[in-house]
This record gives C-alpha cells, structure tokens and sequence, in this order.
C-alpha cells in the first residue's frame, strides 16, 4: 500500500500527551505539509522524506487516540484509516511514540496497533523527565514483548533521535511484521471475527473483529458488508462493549508486569515538584487567579511589545503609497494598485505582530503543559455551564480561531455539551478581531500607564476578551436550560509533567499560523479590496461627474484652497459611488448604534472574515482621501460627521462597534464549520441569530449610554 504520492506511508501514533507531534515536528521539519484528511476538516500533516538507504517515504501525523474503541470523531478517524487497506493514508510502518513516564496507558494503543500486523518501531519518549524523576529503564524486556525495536529518546535534548531513522529503514526493508499476536481471541470473538474476514477477505482476524465492533460508523464498508457484518454479529449475540472492556482488562493484566520490569522507579520521599506545582496552579481560588493574571500578562504583552513592529510597518505602506503615487502614471491600475490593493492588505499586515506574539505565548503555555491544567480545574465550572473540561481546550482555542476551536469539539463525547461549546466557542475574541480592537481601542482609552507598568489600552483589550467570556456564559446558561440531553459526561484527561518548551516546535507552530493568517486572510482581502476599489471609484450613470461638479461649486463659494477642495471632491465622488449608494441604502438601519454608511460597508464586507473590517476601511479612506501619507488610523482620526465638527470616531461610537464586534458572527467560515460538524444549517442559523442580536442590543446600549 503506498499513499497518494506513490510514496510508502509511515504513521505516527500515539496517545494525546505523549510527544508524538514534537517528534513529527523534529523528524520533518520545515519540509512538513499541512492539509486535511480526505473528506474531514481534519488537520493532516504529512512529509516526504529520505531514509538513510535513499529510499523516499511518506510520514503523516495521526491525531493522538487513546485505543482502537475511540471517544472523540478525531479518533473515529485513525481508526477509520488503520482498519482500511484501501485508503491512501493506510500505514506501510508506525513509529508508535509513549511516554515512558505513562507507559501502562500508553502500551494499550500500542499492543492494538501491534496486533493488526504493521510493522512498528516503539519510541520511548522524555526519557529525561523519567531519569530527572528517578526512573531507570530496560528496554530489553519489552523489546521481547513486542517483538520490534524500541528506541528511548528525548526531543529535548535530541537523545536517540539519530537512531529513529535507520531503525525505520531496516524495518521496511525487511518488513519486519510481527508473527504472534498479544491479545488471544475469545472463543465467541474468534467465530465473528473469522466470519467477518472471510467476507472482507482479509488474514487479520483483530483487525476483523474491530470491525465487527465499529461496523455502525466505519465509512469504507458498503450498505451491503454493513448488513451482512451487523448480521453475523446479531446471530453470535456479540456484545460490543462488554468485549471492549473485556479486551482491554486482559491487555492491561498482560502488559502491566512488563512496564513494572521495563521501568523501575528508585524510592523517593514526599511529592515531586510537578505535584507542589498543581496544589497551587490547579487550587480551586488560587488556581483562576493565577489564570487571569497569566492572561492579563498575555494580553498586555499583545498590546506593548507589538507597538513598534506595527508603526515600522504601517509608515512603510503608508510611504510605499506615496512613492507609487510619485512615481506611477495616472491611471485606472496605479490607483487600484495603490488605493485597492496595497491599502487593504497594509491594513491587515500591520497586525502580524499581536498575531505573531499571541500565537507565540499560547504555543508557549500548550508546550510548558499548563493548557491541560486549565482544563482540569474548569471542568466543575464548565459543568454548570452544560458543558465539561474539554470545552476549555476549544474556548481557548478559540482565541486564536473559532474554526479549528470548534473541531476540537469532536474530543467531546455528550452531544448536547458538544453543541454547547460549538455554538458559544465563536463569542471568544479570536486573532481576526485583534486588528479591529486595535484601531478603535485608541478611540476610547488613551495610551497612558498605571504606575508605568500596566498599559490602559491593554486592560481594555483584556476587558474585550472578558466580555466575550461573558457572553459565552450568558449564551451557555441559555442553551443548557432549552436543550435536552439524556446522560452527564466524565473528564478523562492526563496532566503531563511540566516540561520546558522545545523551541523547534514553538518556531513551527507560530510559522503555521501567522502563514496561514497572511495567506488566508490575504487571498479573501485582496480580492475584497479590488472590488471595494471598483465599486468606491466608479458610480452609476453621471452621478460622479455631477459630484465633482457640485464639489468644485461649493468649494469656490466657500473659498476652499487647493487640498481642501481635492478633500472634498473626493468625498463627494467617494458618496456618489456605487459603495456611497449601497452605504446610504443601509445606513437607516445602523445609525442607532452610532455608525456611518462607510462603517456600514465594513460590516458588510467583514462577513467573509472580521480582519477584512480595517482593510475596508483602508479602501475606503484611500480612495476618499487624496492624502497617501496619512495612515489607515490616521484617517480615520479626521473623519467627521458631514456639516458637524463631530468626529465619526469618538469614545461612543467606537465603543458601541468594538461592543458589535466582540459577539457579532461575523465569519463565514465559522459559520460553514459550524454546519459541517453539525451536519445541518439549523444550528449555523441558530448561531448567526442570537450572536447578532447581541451584538445590536448590546452596541445599541452602550452607543446610547455613553452619548
């Protein structure tokens, strides 16, 4: 079996925790690729790569399972993949990565994957935490169990790395499957299983009886085998979970005397430092103080550090603006090129370094193992909340995005407390927000200090994100209280030892997502931007003509000099517009909240994805502003309220429509993720709705608090 490539495929299994994609980041690199796995909005990423025998592969990265009887539709798909010869990412080898701090969970997936007959190499990973904690290994003794090599490594401080490599080229030389399973079939298994391999045609008789237990949900089987299979099972009376757990009770008995003789633990007095850690981080009162202030850290880390980074580069392409309007031609291309295309994407890069330095702490607070401590202490909370601790992983990832935050849901096994969290995740201020907040924060609070320490706008910042939290626990009550469910699910999580980060894998992670944010949110703004640029420069019939006409008229009977008069001419072609039009059409409607029509055409065009609001902006103010010198910020500083000296963006204003943007959905592909892991439009809808009525009453209110 090869994959796609023509390539022979290596799998990298493991459970959650255990290493397995610091390893993959290791072993590949920058050469790694990330896609989806065909059919799933699942993140795959795969490489190729060169064995010490010259020969090429291709190794993918599975997401982390537990056993072969799965909890989570993420682990419904390895499952899905290693029981399928036929599918492109069945595995030709697995290098199989543990945690030899853990190995009695770990060995279960191992032992199962070892008896559906691939060729495996065992990893045994951290072994530095497991020397640090007194912990001696022999590997012979479970290499005898095995029957395959096992490898003690550290990708920290890069032990055993070298041998991974060689070891996996002999392997696949030889093919070297095991001849012996661990697991020895009952006697009513062995009759379901033999049936079943017989129909499929297969020599594994595990690998037939796991598909006798998932025959319901396993995608490759065809209407017909799925019949035939539930038959066979129907006239043995095979019980499927009891045989699970049978299954997994006899491999823990087998394999549990093997770890006490492969890891042997020298005698130690009292806790380790890892346990006197958690008494404080996981404390019921000191454990969410220490929480919030870690996340206060975070956010005035966004707010400062990036400050100078985002000024370099927004005098850059303010003054890239002005050198082309110097040097080019007048045309109809120089102008979209300057006031289309480079206006909106220098409105959106310029906030590549809060992107960059969020990613970066988060990847730092995941890497250190605090993230699964966080999960553990809100579970109690997130069960008020109709949902559990699992929930916490997807409503802190939905700081950086709500689309993989809410394929993280698939972890959750109760549905109702998955449906929860996928329609609430959304309320969490996400990175495409972070451009918005910084423009208008400036707006509301002034960039002063507290005891030249705390950054005011950065407490404002932070307080965004807790309105969001408030939302997500208001909107959370709601649909605990209307939607029903017939059963409570328990938290299963393991809490790996705290550990320095391996900075190689910080690097990849923040590279991944700042890439992905430049190029998804680029593609989207480009193509916006030179649509906005059409629409704001060109109107219908003679109306732009008669603009300037009325424009130079007013300007003379005012006594306007020569840059007032251009100003106004602008802004009187840029309202003459079809953009003008549209804007003028929906105003009505927003101008409760305290917003313009230019504003009105940023809420439209941000529904594809909220960072496309400054690039609007930017459009909009370039091509109604004859001023290239001026930045995006700048612009929007001046902007006043036609016949009044009322500036557009005051305090009211601005507030009202960073308020809209903390729960307004404004993502249509959220919205298309939502519909994908619900499998209907109701609940995509449902989220749409009650998160865009809070966002008018909620900027409603506010606007007219304030003002």
């Amino acid at each position: 079996m090869t994959h796609k490539t023509g390539l022979p495929v290596v799998a990298v299994l493991g459970n959650p925790n255990s290493g397995k994609s610091s390893l993959f980041n290791y072993l590949t690199g920058m050469r790694q690729d990330v896609s989806n796995f065909p059919g799933v909005t699942v993140d795959k990423k795969n490489a190729s790569m060169v064995l010490p025998s010259g020969k090429s592969i291709q190794i993918i990265d599975f997401p982390g399972t537990y056993s072969v009887f799965p909890n989570s539709a993420e682990e419904k798909l390895v499952i899905n993949t290693i029981t399928n010869p036929s599918d492109p990412n069945f595995p030709d080898a697995v290098l199989y990565v543990a945690d030899v701090t853990q190995l009695d969970r770990h060995l279960l997936f191992a032992t199962q994957i070892r008896d559906l007959g691939f060729p495996m190499v065992l990893i045994l990973n951290m072994v530095d935490i497991a020397e640090t904690s007194g912990i001696k290994i022999n590997q012979e003794v479970l290499e005898n169990y095995l029957g395959c090599k096992v490898i003690l490594t550290s990708v920290r401080t890069e032990k055993g790395m070298n041998e991974i490599m060689p070891a996996l080229d002999i392997m696949l030389a030889n093919n070297m499957r095991p001849d012996h399973t661990l697991y020895q079939l009952s006697d009513k298994e062995n009759t379901v299983a033999a049936a079943v391999a017989a129909m499929l045609e297969t020599t594994n008789l595990y690998r037939a009886k796991l598909i006798a237990h998932h025959v319901e949900w396993l995608s490759y089987l065809s209407p017909t085998q799925k019949d035939a299979i539930i038959k066979i099972n129907k006239a043995e009376d095979f019980n499927d979970i009891r045989y699970q757990v049978l299954e997994t009770m006899n491999r823990f008995g087998h394999h549990s005397p093997i770890v006490n003789k492969t890891t042997a633990k020298c005698p130690t007095s009292g806790k380790t430092w890892t346990d006197k850690i958690d008494n404080w981080i996981t404390h019921k009162i000191w454990g969410p103080i220490i929480f919030f202030t870690i996340m206060l850290i975070v956010f005035q880390s966004i707010y400062s550090w990036a400050e100078l980074p985002m000024e370099w580069i927004e005098q850059g392409f303010a003054m890239a603006g002005s050198f082309l309007n110097d040097h080019l031609q007048d045309s109809w291309w120089s102008d979209l090129l300057i006031n289309g295309v480079l206006a909106g994407l220098g409105g959106v890069l310029v906030f590549v370094p809060q992107i960059t330095i969020l990613f970066l702490l988060i990847a730092l607070l995941e890497e250190s193992g605090y993230m699964s401590r966080v999960v553990y202490m809100f579970d109690s909370i997130m069960q008020h909340l109709g949902m559990n601790g699992r929930s916490m992983v997807s409503l802190i990832s939905s700081g950086a995005c709500a689309i993989p935050a809410i394929m993280a849901t698939r972890t959750i096994s109760n549905q109702k407390e998955r449906l929860i969290t996928i329609l609430v995740s959304p309320l969490i201020s996400c990175s495409a927000r972070l451009p918005v907040y910084a423009v208008l924060i400036g707006f509301v609070v002034p960039d002063v200090k507290i005891w030249n320490v705390i950054n005011l706008q950065g407490l404002a910042f932070m307080g965004l994100y807790l309105l969001g939290i408030i939302g997500v626990i208001v909107s959370s009550l709601f649909f605990k209280t209307i939607l029903k469910s017939e059963s409570t699910s328990y938290l299963m999580i393991e809490l790996p030892n705290y550990k320095p980060p391996i900075w190689k894998n910080v690097f990849l992670l923040v590279k991944e997502k700042v890439l992905s944010f430049i190029i998804g949110a680029g593609k989207i703004i480009l193509l916006i931007s030179m649509i906005l640029w059409f629409l704001a420069s060109y109107g219908p019939g003679e109306k732009m003509q008669q603009s300037v006409v009325s424009a130079e008229k007013y300007s003379i009977e005012n006594g306007l000099n020569d840059d007032e008069k251009s100003h106004l001419i602008a802004s009187y072609k840029l309202e003459s517009s079809y953009i003008g039009h549209l804007g003028k059409f929906i105003e009505p409607a927003i101008k409760p909240l305290g917003f313009d029509w230019k504003i009105g055409i940023a809420l439209l065009t941000s529904f594809a994805a909220r960072e496309v609001f400054v690039g609007t902006m930017a459009t909009i103010y370039s091509v109604g502003n004859d001023s290239d010198e001026m930045t995006i910020r700048q612009k929007m500083t001046a902007e006043m309220r036609p016949g009044t000296n009322i500036k557009i963006y005051n305090p009211a204003s601005a507030l009202s429509l960073l308020v809209f943007y903390v729960f307004a959905m404004q993502c249509m592909s959220t919205l298309a993720i939502t519909r994908k892991e619900t499998n209907t439009w109701k609940w995509s809808i449902v989220q749409f709705s009650y998160m865009g009525i809070l966002a008018y009453l909620g900027a409603f209110t506010v606007y007219h608090l304030l003002s």
